[in-house]
């Protein structure tokens, strides 16, 4: 149905019925070629996993799915279905109260609001407190990229009238926050710091995705040989791993590539729209993917410097029961909200990302239980591979399942229910009435300069 509701939805705002088929069937074609490469990880890694926990005795029962499974879990839902028009509707209107000044129009992301919405549809078997719970992270979303914009577009160049909306990096922001003004405490902190350009080009073919994902399949390949002997009998098996989780690395970045074309001209379409509809639109951020910035040499410095340490960390933390696999290819997003906190040390954005994905490793394994209720439930009904779960196994996910927005709000609805919603209903509606006021009073304030100049 992905492809249908898309081409509908470009239809509704105006673009061609050509145009809005092809976006439409990219869509669905993405989707395919996510649930190929998922079922490649599944297939490959769920034997190998299984023993190696067996050999070494740990107490790593949740299966990395990564996200092309946390998304085929939010669109095979009524939450999915019609969570883009839904938050459309509710960003126009908040932008016509002046309770935000960006449009998002990273529209493939909204899966991310989707997600925990499905998640919280399974766990209360109710579709209203879905609704309500991806309706709450979008709002709260919204808001906190509003208040990171000045600082990101500060921090980033050639980005002014960009915002990122994207719930898993804001997330990030408050551990990045606290963390920045400790270390800030401390004398003579802020000038130790690495060269993260220099880092950058000594990495050469280390920090490239597909050499990781080799080098990560082969080390499980190993490890779940029980001696050197095993190990030298299966060398070809243990390469085969490698190379197909190399592939896993590889080809998700680059079906992703499908969906963003997919929804490109639904976006601009969007993005037009909203220009010619309101009158002060120049004052307007456009909300959009933070793959415009995981480019930077400390993002991919950090990144290649965690990935290691969060896979250590996994393995020795007490009580975390998730391995991160295909997670991994999405750690650069963690960073691209923090660096204009950190204003780029590396050393300080380093310890930021070890608090946030240590916690991260908790919520992960303290959803899975719902996560994996969902995913089954979605696989009985579409046998989509993408969310097949090796049996033996629960199921997880990094990105968005370790966000502090996705743990919190579903365990006020999950525990609370109407409580919990109360709670959340006040809090989001006085960040709102905040940013309202900051937004009125710096129109205000451009106006006033704007005058005196004249």
């Amino acid at each position: 149905m992905m492809p249908v509701l898309f081409t509908i939805l470009g239809l509704c705002i105006g673009i061609k019925f050509g145009k809005a088929l092809k976006s439409g069937l990219l869509v669905g074609v993405g989707f395919v070629g996510l649930s190929v490469v998922t079922a490649l990880l599944t297939s490959s890694m769920g034997a190998p996993l299984k023993t190696m926990t067996e050999i070494y005795d740990l107490h790593l029962g949740i299966f990395d799915m990564g996200w092309p499974a946390a998304a085929s879990v939010a669109y095979n839902t009524t939450v999915g279905a019609f969570i883009i028009p839904v938050c459309l509707g509710i960003n126009i209107l908040l932008l016509l109260v002046k309770a935000t000044n960006t449009i998002n129009i990273d529209l493939w992301n909204y899966w991310h609001f989707a997600f925990i919405g499905a998640v919280v549809f399974y766990a209360t078997d109710s579709i209203w407190w879905g609704f309500f719970a991806a309706v709450i992270c979008f709002v709260i979303t919204l808001v906190m990229a509003d208040l990171t914009t000045k600082k990101f577009q500060s921090y980033y160049k050639d980005l002014d009238g960009i915002s990122i909306p994207q719930p898993f990096c804001q997330s990030f922001v408050p551990f990045a926050e606290g963390v920045n003004w400790c270390l800030d405490k401390i004398p003579g902190f802020g000038k130790l710091d690495i060269d993260a350009e220099g880092m950058k080009k000594k990495f050469g073919i280390l920090g490239e995705p597909l050499f990781l994902g080799v080098l990560v399949g082969i080390l499980i390949g190993c490890l779940s040989c029980s001696s050197w002997g095993e190990i030298v009998q299966n060398i070809p098996k243990i390469l085969g791993l490698g190379i197909k989780m190399g592939a896993v690395m590889e080809l998700i970045p680059r079906i992703t590539s499908l969906f963003i074309e997919g929804l490109k001209p639904i976006a601009e379409a969007t993005k037009d729209l909203v220009s010619r509809k309101f009158k002060n639109s120049a004052g307007i951020n456009i909300g959009m993917s933070p793959a415009l910035v995981i480019g930077h040499p400390t993002t991919l410095v950090v990144s290649l410097l965690l990935i290691p340490v969060t896979i250590l960390l996994s393995v020795i933390l007490p009580g975390n029961e998730f391995l991160p696999l295909a997670s991994l290819a999405g750690m650069f997003y963690v960073f691209p909200a923090v660096l204009p906190i950190t204003k780029g040390n590396v050393v300080k954005t380093f310890i930021v990302g070890l608090v946030a994905l240590t916690v991260g490793l908790y919520f992960v394994t303290d959803l899975a239980p719902w996560f994996t209720l969902a995913a089954q439930d979605v696989y009985a009904r579409t046998g989509d591979a993408a969310v097949a779960i090796p049996e033996g196994f629960q199921g997880g996910s990094l990105d968005f399942a370790s966000s502090i927005f996705s743990w919190v709000i579903f365990h006020l609805v999950h525990d609370f229910k109407w409580i919990g919603g109360g709670i959340l209903v006040a809090g989001t509606t006085v960040m709102a009435i905040f940013n309202r006021r900051r937004i009125i009073k710096s129109s205000y304030e451009n106006n006033i300069d704007r005058s005196t100049a004249a």
